[in-house]
């Protein structure tokens, strides 16, 4: 690696001489093509994209750290950088003009080089920063009358909600079910919990972090992350912590909300609230399957999403069941603490490769992403594209591709084949696990997962793994459907949450007393633009039906994009002094006719595996057939003319 040596300059102040051979050395290790972005954005020079700087295009999984840049040029880059922050330090470096979102655009697809489409310009922009992503302000001195609101829950949909209502001047209330703060962030604490997202990614983007100890950070982290949030922005003091929302009634006479609230002690009190904000997302209730014996077994039986923390698994034999994104991460944890894991898996798993998965971010990076103006921003913003819409063509169906069994189009089987030779690789010493790990459906078909360890701990002699689904439970034996009998100590049950009982287990009764579980039936949510319900005036859904990114990305995207329309519809209540405001049923109609028609061209259709994302009639309910960027369009605006609108004296 060629070092750079800073020129001789006369430092006189010794905490700038640190700083200036900290960040030589920083430099050393930057991601180039993130650095190159930068430097891009504090000169305003875009010809450096072209010509010698111009990164390759990245191959396979991982960061692509030197761009594909001969030494001499990457030194050559690392100088100017170093040279083009010392002089904006030093105020002798005019500022350039704010990037518009076309020339956003055009330094990511020079720096990935690979053109990222002008669909994503907007929204991209205002995940760099380049565009505004604020939320409206109530103007209470000329008599506007913001409503009061109720916010259930406070994970990253409820905090996004707070922290935007108190910055427009909204009154809430915010309640949870848990003693603090973080939402399914302090409830899943099994082993090796954490994220499959890049975690500079999945944070607000209001509030990014320079000193992610992780990659791909762990629970307690992101936890952490959280109730950082709540406490500076004054959240958490005003929490009712120990409180769930039980029922809500619509008064029509009253134009409000009456909702009996649950305290932990069981005690019940009712209140009313013109507006009910539920942020309880989708993987808040732990789904428990149906087996025979399950009662009567005689050891702990412990869910991933309800861990007991207090479990000794040390020297017990282990039965995992279940191998979706919680088994993925817990595996590999607890592998060598017990003394068998036994897995049973019904089906198959596409896992994907990535060198960060286990690795911690390199005090290097952690200095630049802290030290260097714009370093963070951009890393961020290529993580945005590369795990989210970048991934969005492999989930279309090409009905002219003559291979539907195994892949949807030419991309998702290029997709396949580079995950296929990926799993032979990993299990080269024992090839029988090959047939039992690779899938027989299209990559993308389930929640795409990542190897946090699973393939290296699959090959240890204490793990095993069934390829069966399990029968039933007989005494201290897990039976599986073959009749096959193992015998355990303690039992897992790493089969998920109720992600389509959205809303569970609340009562909520619309204007004509309908619930809104009738409304739905038992798994089929629906919503305009995912939060809003004909039926249900002044009620909104973060993070509700049909608003997954399946392909990819950080939710925490999509939850700062409703909270801004939610705000919208706040700020419209406190202009026209409305007291409600409620989605028409031709728009709902329309809208959700379109989602079902988008999906069923999606690969979620496909009826080689089953997946909790379809209800019992094969509806996708969870995620959306679009784009973030599409999504972005859809929700930049309320459109006033979709409403009904009802003001105070009516």
């Amino acid at each position: 690696m060629t070092q750079i040596t800073p020129a001789p300059l006369s430092v006189s102040d010794p905490a700038e001489a640190e700083f200036q051979q900290s960040l030589a050395a920083a430099l050393d290790d930057a991601n180039l093509p993130t650095l190159l972005a930068a430097v891009v954005q504090l000169t305003g020079d875009l010809s450096l994209l072209e010509g010698k700087f111009r990164p390759t295009a990245m191959r396979g999984p991982g960061d692509h750290d030197d761009g594909g840049m001969p030494d001499d040029v990457r030194a050559e880059l690392r100088t100017l950088a170093f040279d083009v922050v010392l002089a904006h330090r030093r105020g002798e470096l005019p500022d350039a003009p704010p990037l518009t979102p076309e020339q956003v655009l055009h330094v990511l697809s020079r720096c990935l080089d690979e053109e990222v489409p002008s669909a994503q310009g907007g929204m991209l922009a205002e995940e760099l920063g380049a565009l505004s992503r604020a939320t409206p302000v109530i103007d209470t001195a000329s008599g506007q009358r913001a409503p009061h609101v109720l916010v259930v829950g406070t994970g990253f949909s409820g905090l996004c909600a707070a922290i935007r209502l108190d910055e427009a001047g909204v009154p809430y209330t915010i309640i949870d079910k848990n003693p603090d703060a973080g939402g399914t962030w302090h409830e899943n604490v099994y082993p090796g919990c954490g994220v499959d997202t890049p975690v500079h990614l999945y944070s607000y983007s209001f509030a990014q972090r320079a000193d992610w100890p992780r990659y791909f950070a762990k629970q307690s982290e992101v936890e952490g992350y959280l109730l950082d949030i709540a406490t500076s922005y004054g959240i958490r003091k005003r929490v009712q912590f120990g409180t769930e929302l039980e029922t809500a009634e619509w008064i029509e006479d009253r134009q409000h909300w009456r909702v009996t609230l649950r305290r932990a002690d069981n005690s019940t009190h009712t209140a009313e609230y013109p507006v009910v904000i539920t942020a309880v997302g989708l993987l808040n209730r732990p789904a428990y399957p149906n087996l025979d014996g399950l009662d009567s077994f005689t050891g702990p039986v412990v869910h991933t999403g309800a861990w007991d923390p207090g479990i000794d698994l040390a020297n017990k034999r282990v039965a995992v069941i279940g191998t979706g994104a919680s088994a993925m991460q817990l595996v590999p944890a607890i592998a060598g603490t017990a003394r068998e894991v036994t897995v049973f898996q019904r089906s198959a798993q596409w896992i994907m490769p990535n060198p960060n998965t286990t690795r911690g971010v390199e005090p290097a990076k952690q200095f630049l992403m802290a030290e260097f103006p714009g370093y963070l921003a951009w890393y961020r913003l290529q993580q945005a594209w590369k795990f989210g819409d970048r991934l969005h063509p492999m989930l279309r169906i090409d009905p002219e591709w003559p291979h539907q069994d195994r892949s949807i189009n030419s991309e998702n089987e290029r997709h396949r084949k580079f995950l296929t030779r990926y799993i032979e690789q990993k299990l080269a010493d024992r090839p029988e696990l090959i047939d039992k790990c690779v899938p027989d459906y299209p990559p993308y078909g389930k929640r795409p997962l990542l190897d946090h360890g699973w393939f290296d701990a699959l090959l240890r002699d204490d793990v095993a793994l069934v390829d069966e689904g399990v029968s039933h439970i007989d005494g201290q034996r897990v039976v599986t459907s073959s009749g096959a009998e193992h015998e355990v100590d303690v039992i897992v049950l790493a089969t998920g949450f109720q992600t389509l009982n959205m809303l569970a287990p609340m009562e909520i009764h619309g204007r004509d007393g309908t619930t809104l579980r009738e409304s739905w039936g038992a798994d089929d949510a629906r919503a305009y633009l995912g939060m809003t319900v004909p039926n249900f005036p002044n009620m909104f859904i973060l993070y509700g039906p049909n608003t997954n990114a399946g392909h990819g990305g950080s939710h925490v995207l999509s939850v700062e994009m409703q909270v801004r329309f939610v705000l919208q519809a706040l700020e419209r209540m406190a202009k026209r002094n409305l007291s409600s405001i409620e989605c028409r049923q031709e728009v709902f109609d329309a809208y959700n006719g379109e989602i079902d028609a988008a999906l069923d061209g999606s690969i979620w259709t496909h009826t080689g595996m089953t997946t909790y994302y379809r209800n019992s009639k094969g509806r996708i309910v969870t995620n959306t057939p679009w784009t973030n960027a599409d999504y972005w369009h859809r929700t930049r605006r309320l459109v006033a003319e979709e409403f009904i609108e009802r003001t105070r004296d009516q």
